[in-house]
């Protein structure tokens, strides 16, 4: 599929940064006191990635931050529209803040994301939310400072959602969540129109960023100390497919594992159709690529597959699975999304994926009922299934893989592994938890200066979802 992708030029950056200027010096003139932004995010890791350029761009405003909605000057929902509970959330906590807007009418609230890009509910926002004052695209941004700016002085409300395939934006600041994990977008936008997913409609068709662009950002997040750094796509096996000269996502990991450095690589998402046994060997061969491969199988029944334009068959995905576990064996770590109750999925269409969760064994699933989106064609298939009878079905998947987490947790009793400290753990005031490369958390006992950094962690008790460990005495 032909997609006409256009990079944000330096001159349209240029014009960015001097809105940038104007809203900073337009602060310093309302408050005395550094006024706070407080940027909310629903969905997926793409969203924070996009959250954390936000942010970046309010930083160099003059923005400081809270996540207290009540004291901020500028709040940002930043949306998703993979299922309806999301988007419910959305209008449930935009609507609380009607008084509070009354209260103080200076404050700015703005919407953006893959909910935004929906003319149906910009029109929502448009007829039942008046007190929203910007509301823009996934498009658009890079052009936040020009939007806000125009918001803040005009005083009007801006609707800014342009209906195209989207752009690549270099050079955008960025306020990383985390001084040790970082996202790392390498694409944007899908080309695969599976029939339940309104993605390729609000992020566009795919179009993957420069190798040079990926190396110079990866090269400064090790620099910086960065030592778990996830790269992100909606397809991340689809890499390269509109670059010239043609790189796939195989040799981008080779040539990222290559550089210097003690970090991790992990990433998200893959997809069935377009994952080869050249990713898996690569995933074998690089040491510092993570052997946790999420790859989503949605249904294990064929028609079901196929009515979801999913592009694979059970057999492939299977044969995927295998092969990885050939080369990684223990050390793999395989998790997967699962859809239940897709329209027209009859029960025995359902026992075949429970009979798939149970033969793929994955250490960790994430399951859904069908959530029907406005303009895809599932939505417009006949579903007689009730909801109540699909929350039966999810709780079979559910009892299934509890007992599978916890049989492979058993697996590494007595193991030792590398792990990346991430932060404090669940069981106990004391404890932190860590990550292996295989995706699997540990938690042992240890104070907060080991958090960020790679520990030998032998684990001492399997749980269900977890493990217990400690540091491995040398």
């Amino acid at each position: 599929m032909a997609v006409n992708t256009r990079t944000v030029s330096a001159a349209e950056l240029d014009v960015q940064r001097e809105y940038t200027a104007k809203i900073s010096a337009l602060l310093n003139q309302r408050y005395t006191e550094k006024p706070l932004a407080c940027v909310v995010t629903y969905g997926c890791q793409q969203n924070v990635a996009d959250s954390e350029h936000i942010k970046g761009m309010l930083e160099e405003m003059g923005y400081g931050f809270t996540d207290d909605r009540q004291k901020a000057k500028l709040v940002i929902f930043n949306t998703c529209a993979v299922r309806e509970h999301a988007e419910d959330r959305v209008y449930g906590n935009v609507g609380a803040l009607k008084k509070y807007k009354l209260a103080n009418p200076d404050v700015i609230i703005a919407l953006c994301g893959c909910m935004m890009q929906q003319k149906h509910i910009a029109e929502r926002i448009r007829q039942s939310f008046p007190f929203v004052d910007l509301v823009f695209g996934t498009h658009v941004v890079h052009r936040l400072p020009e939007l806000l700016y125009t918001a803040m002085t005009r005083r009007k409300r801006v609707f800014e959602l342009p209906d195209i395939d989207g752009v690549i934006a270099e050079g955008i600041p960025v306020k990383r969540d985390n001084d040790r994990k970082a996202w790392l977008p390498i694409m944007y936008g899908c080309n695969n129109f599976c029939t339940y997913c309104v993605v390729p409609y609000v992020r566009g068709r795919e179009r993957s960023r420069q190798v040079s662009d990926i190396v110079e950002e990866f090269k400064q997040l090790v620099a910086d100390g960065y030592k778990e750094i996830t790269l992100l796509g909606q397809n991340v096996n689809s890499y390269g497919k509109n670059l010239e000269p043609k790189v796939t996502f195989s040799e981008l990991l080779r040539i990222l594992n290559a550089l210097e450095g003690d970090f991790r690589i992990r990433f998200m998402t893959s997809h069935p159709k377009d994952c080869t046994k050249e990713l898996i060997e690569t995933m074998a061969e690089c040491d510092k690529v993570a052997t946790h491969l999420h790859l989503p199988f949605q249904s294990g029944n064929d028609r079901v597959l196929a009515a979801m334009n999913r592009g694979y068959t059970r057999e492939k995905y299977l044969s995927l699975i295998n092969y990885a576990k050939e080369l990684m064996g223990d050390e793999l770590s395989i998790t997967s999304d699962i859809i239940v109750g897709f329209p027209g999925e009859t029960y025995e269409e359902f026992l075949d994926t429970l009979s798939l969760v149970n033969e793929v064994k994955a250490t960790g699933l994430f399951t859904f009922i069908y959530s029907p989106r406005v303009g895809t064609p599932a939505a417009e298939m006949d579903d007689p299934v009730s909801h109540e009878d699909k929350a039966k079905w999810l709780a079979e998947i559910l009892e299934a893989q509890e007992k599978i987490s916890a049989q492979q947790m058993k697996l590494h009793a007595g193991k030792t592994f590398k792990c990346f400290v991430f932060g404090k753990g669940k069981l106990g005031d004391n404890y932190l938890a860590a990550r292996t490369d295989g995706n699997l958390i540990i938690e042992f006992e240890g104070g907060e200066r080991l958090i960020g950094t790679f520990q030998n962690l032998k684990v001492i008790e399997p749980l269900t979802f977890v493990m217990k460990g400690e540091i491995e005495k040398l």
